[in-house]
């Protein structure tokens, strides 16, 4: 009756992985219950996503082949691209489509950016997140989520909408996104791992948060239509910080090693795995995330619905 913080599987989206040339799901080792699906299988999930009251996909493709300039994401007949038609056409508005805008999965040399003299160019990356955010758009997708960090990447990205006719799609902004040791499940679930050095330059320093509620404000400035801190657990108190500035639509991810450490936890007889679930979700939405990026959305939400 005086419960202040509640779930619902409305709060949750969830990110799936898709791999183009692959005939059956491939079992993510470092990620417990999640696949990199095949075209047929992230439909039938889809499908059961909808089904269980979850109202939004993230998409993270893995191309067949890479490039230097991480061609395959702005190609009409990309991965995500095929996805987002085919899902739209199956599944009609059941669900928001959310693609992930950035070029790690698709260059050859793992980074988030356009290489020049051996370090990510900017304002040439901005080019390129443009080119891909409007195939997106044409493709279906609701809203297109710049992950690269990358400065101007929200402004650069709303008037290329805006200038091929796209106003109706959105823009869920990684506005706080740091250069974390969580990530790195993800890393060898999209085949993403940077070929030499790392993200530090564009992610967020761990230590800072007066930072990130800078990164935040240019991202609105330049019109974001919802703001993410990622990862969520070690940063609550910086997702507390961003709800009550802006009080944006604020969203949270709950990346891959949040994910990972609990189940391993989980198998070894540590924790109980569902109990911890809803623990930590709803810790994430106390600290302000009206959305919940998360890899438990699935059995989150169908235990919810059978409450």
């Amino acid at each position: 009756m005086v419960r202040e913080t509640a779930l619902a599987p409305a709060d949750f989206i969830a990110p799936l992985f898709v791999k183009e040339g692959v005939s059956r799901p491939v079992p993510i080792e470092a990620l417990p219950g999640q696949m990199q699906h095949t075209a047929a299988s992230l439909v039938e999930e889809c499908g059961a996503l909808a089904e269980a009251g979850v109202p939004a996909v993230m998409l993270f493709g893995i191309p067949a082949r890479k490039d230097e300039a991480g061609s395959p994401a702005w190609d009409a007949d990309g991965i995500i691209q095929q996805m987002l038609r085919r899902l739209r056409g199956e599944l009609a508005d059941r669900l928001v489509l959310i693609p992930d805008l950035c070029l790690c999965e698709y260059t050859s040399h793992g980074h988030c950016g356009v290489i020049r003299d051996g370090g990510v160019d900017n304002d040439a990356t901005l080019e390129t997140y443009a080119r891909i955010a409007v195939s997106y758009a044409d493709a279906g997708a609701d809203l297109v989520a710049p992950s690269g960090m990358m400065d101007g990447q929200v402004g650069t990205i709303r008037r290329a909408l805006d200038a091929a006719g796209r106003a109706d799609v959105g823009v869920l902004a990684y506005a706080a996104k740091y250069a974390s040791a969580f990530f790195e499940p993800f890393r060898h679930a999209a085949e993403s791992a940077p070929r030499f050095g790392d993200r530090r330059a564009y992610q967020l320093d761990p230590a800072n948060a007066a930072e990130a509620l800078r990164e935040v404000q240019s991202d609105i400035e330049e019109g974001a239509d919802i703001v993410m801190v990622k990862p969520a657990l070690p940063y609550l108190d910086v997702l507390s910080r961003v709800k009550a500035a802006f009080g944006m639509p604020t969203a949270a991810y709950q990346v891959s090693g949040e994910y990972a450490m609990l189940k391993a936890a989980a198998a070894n007889g540590w924790l109980d795995e569902t109990q911890a679930m809803f623990e930590v979700l709803t810790a994430i939405r106390r600290a302000g995330a009206d959305l919940i990026l998360t890899y438990f959305a699935r059995p989150a939400a169908e235990r919810l619905r059978r409450g």
